[in-house]
């Protein structure tokens, strides 16, 4: 019995199906794409200012300083990239700062040295991370509100710890850590735990199970519930994180301005939130990047140095970071709207 023979392939009409790509490689290709555009907006920015004031601008010790001005709000950007990715959001990250600083250099705090303050920083921070994560996580308070509560609060608690004055910081160890006598190889101590902050936080959203089930929760907490993920647990996780990011910023903090005010952290949350936005972390959760929302952090100091040295009105750098935020949205609607 023959076999039917099949007709030969004509080129000019039949194809061989070919293999689709993975989708990892789009997804790759576009973070190249985004990570590459930031990096010209910022060597632009960086030209602009060696045009502009190439004596100061380009100055070792002012490039120093923007990088140590950029370490303190990185690492609150770290944390806050973590729970915008996983569809949430942190508003109290400024009062967290604020309260986690005068609370760690009251006089009997600092009596316990160096150590002591490190210490209360971190726990004043995670703690009141664990109560913005119980609230949200477990209350079923929408982020928003719950963090505003959490604002609000912890800026008044601050305010009254302080009565308003500046709380002096007289621990030499502290103090030393900001000197240049403690650089490394001309590298400020501030801007190497950023280094090590951005590095971790990079790990653990892109190389570990709790980064996948972060981005999982933030695309879909329905499916994430029903592939087994504890999203309850996981969301009080990312706000714990949030806490422990603003303990390490409020030291940092502390180490750069030689005291505790009830002022301090003002706007963190907006300028956070803005340079994970640029970054190209996604507002509705599922997506975003470590490295993207460091360059945010160096783009948006960058500018505010930039305008410093040539005695530029405030107002102006506002309306020009406004308009950062509105273009790097807009690309990012137009991006998902491709995708």
């Amino acid at each position: 019995m023959t076999q039917p023979v099949s007709p030969p392939l004509d080129s000019s009409t039949d194809k061989v199906p070919q293999a689709r790509p993975p989708a990892w490689r789009g997804l790759l290709f576009r973070a190249d794409v985004r990570t590459l555009s930031l990096l010209g907006v910022l060597a632009v920015l960086v030209l602009i200012g060696g045009i502009t004031k190439p004596d100061e601008f380009l100055d070792t010790r002012n490039l120093q300083l923007v990088l140590t001005q950029a370490s303190v709000i990185g690492v609150v950007t770290v944390g806050m990239t973590f729970v915008i990715v996983s569809g949430g959001i942190d508003l109290s990250v400024g009062a967290i700062v604020a309260l986690a600083s005068v609370w760690a250099t009251t006089v009997a705090t600092q009596e316990y040295g160096f150590a002591g303050i490190l210490f209360t920083a971190i726990v004043v921070g995670v703690g009141c991370g664990l109560v913005n994560g119980v609230l949200i996580a477990y209350g079923a308070m929408v982020p928003f509100i719950a963090t505003l509560a959490m604002l609000a609060s912890a800026r008044g608690l601050a305010l009254q710890i302080t009565d308003g004055k500046t709380q002096i910081v007289t621990v030499p160890s502290v103090l030393d850590l900001g000197e240049r006598d403690a650089y490394v190889l001309g590298i400020p101590p501030l801007v190497m735990v950023f280094a090590v902050v951005t590095v971790i936080g990079w790990l653990v959203l892109n190389r570990t199970t709790f980064g996948r089930r972060t981005v999982a929760v933030g695309g879909n907490p329905e499916a994430a519930r029903l592939a087994g993920i504890d999203v309850r647990r996981q969301r009080l996780y990312l706000y714990l994180l949030s806490g422990l990011c603003c303990g390490i910023a409020a030291f940092l903090l502390i180490v750069l301005a030689g005291s505790g005010q009830n002022t301090n952290g003002n706007l963190y949350e907006l300028d956070a939130i803005a340079a994970a936005i640029i970054g190209g972390t996604l507002l509705t959760g599922g997506r975003g990047t470590i490295t993207g929302s460091v360059l945010g952090v160096l783009i948006f100091t960058t500018i505010t140095n930039i305008f410093a040295l040539n005695n530029l009105q405030s107002d102006v750098q506002q309306i020009a970071k406004g308009a950062i935020i509105v273009a790097a949205v807009l690309v990012q609607r137009r991006t998902a709207s491709t995708t």
